[in-house]
């Protein structure tokens, strides 16, 4: 998947050129890439394959964290979950602070992949500790506002990174975020609660054993089938908008804007829905964003229509976060959730890159922008399928459980 070969000249001389909110977005909400990358990147934007080969850009970082995940998660295994917190973090700010440091682009993308590595197993390990320290019928909604918080960095980081960006330089946005970084790493230290007890105490190769099963691997697949979806459309939302709607540039950033508030509404909503019924939710969630993304389809040419779908789209896609990560987790189970919470993050990523590149090919390869939002409406319905292929697997196991007669008598 590492595709950038012969793009290597356009995006270094981007690089120079960029807004350095377009940068730093990916570092103020530690890693996402903004949807706008796309069409900033490529020199001649008139030419649709230098948007798609600009989408490579978020795979990058994406591939970075799933390989990440797992890598990290294995050697802190033995920590204390809050200690691997602040580790983690400590990466995350030296490796801003490595990029506002940086004489060339090689040392600069070598210190965002370090930065991308432990972006995995920090949300991973956090989603376990969030879910820890609060009652079983409320582990969800944990899950769902710890990932608000990086929403809200998002929509407050872009405009003050931008800010910085045009008033000082490039460099000055990265400094900001070390120090956000440090500030992070102090917040953990102080208000996590400290548990030496919650360190794995079970080996690698169990670790492993647990995450193989064949119902952690199937939930894997769900996650990544469904984020594939959205970044089918949501990595060309800034070309979608301004080439097939007409809007002016100037109004993408509004507009996602809409987007983000969909973001906070469904992620909240999922978690406390999953909490009252995890599977309804799981699979309510998801074809919501199916239906969401096929009807999209006949919006693209009517502007408001599309304002009022991205906002959808912001809050069907993330109402789906909490009902996975807590379906991921159950099926991992005690020591092992650690592994399997951060792979399934990995695996939000992995989803990021899938859909990045298959918008890439249905735009230079097949039959174009228009058709990304049913094309990503195919993707999120394979995950249903396998969603509903996991539920259905988890009632034949409890129905052979309650068969067991060793089962029914203790």
């Amino acid at each position: 998947m590492n595709l950038f070969t012969d793009f290597e000249d356009r995006i270094k001389n981007a690089l120079e050129q960029i807004d350095i909110i377009k940068e730093k977005r990916s570092e103020l909400d530690f890693g996402r890439v903004g949807p706008e990358r796309q069409t900033h990147v490529g020199v001649d934007r008139a030419r649709v394959h230098v948007i798609a080969a600009a989408g490579l850009l978020i795979s990058g970082y994406a591939l970075g964290v799933f390989v990440g995940a797992p890598v990290l998660t294995i050697m802190t295994s033995r920590m204390p979950r809050k200690t691997v917190l602040v580790v983690l973090m400590l990466v995350f700010t030296l490796g801003n602070l490595a990029c506002a440091l940086a004489p060339n682009y090689t040392v600069l993308m070598i210190a965002r992949v370090i930065t991308s590595l432990a972006h995995g197993t920090f949300f991973g390990v956090g989603a376990v500790v969030a879910t820890s320290m609060v009652a079983p019928d409320r582990k969800a909604s944990a899950i769902s506002i710890m990932f608000t918080g990086l929403t809200v960095a998002t929509l407050l980081g872009v405009p003050a990174g931008a800010w910085i960006g045009f008033a000082l330089g490039w460099r000055a946005a990265f400094w900001a975020v070390t120090l956000l970084g440090v500030l992070a790493t102090l917040i953990i230290a102080t208000l996590v609660p400290s548990n030496p007890a919650d360190s794995s105490t079970i080996s690698v190769r169990e670790e492993l054993r647990i995450a193989a099963r064949p119902s952690v691997l199937l939930a894997l697949l769900m996650t990544a089938l469904g984020f594939a979806g959205l970044f089918t459309v949501f990595t060309y939302i800034a070309p979608i908008l301004t080439r097939i709607t007409g809007f002016a540039e100037s109004a993408v950033s509004p507009i996602l804007l809409v987007f983000g508030i969909g973001f906070i509404v469904g992620n909240l909503l999922g978690g406390r829905l999953a909490d009252r019924h995890l599977v309804r939710t799981l699979l309510g969630t998801l074809f919501a964003l199916a239906l969401v993304l096929g009807c999209m389809t006949f919006a693209l040419h009517s502007k408001p229509a599309v304002v009022v779908f991205t906002g959808l789209l912001g809050a069907v896609a993330f109402a789906t976060v909490a009902p996975l990560q807590l379906w991921v987790l159950q099926r991992a189970g005690g020591a092992g959730q650690s592994l399997a919470s951060s792979l399934n993050i990995g695996a939000f990523n992995l989803g990021n890159a899938l859909g990045a590149w298959l918008g890439g090919l249905v735009i230079e390869h097949g039959p174009g922008m228009a058709a990304l939002t049913w094309s990503a409406a195919l993707v999120v319905l394979s995950g249903l399928i396998v969603a509903l292929w996991c539920v259905r697997l988890e009632q034949r196991r409890r129905d052979d459980a309650c068969d067991d007669p060793t089962f029914a008598t203790g």
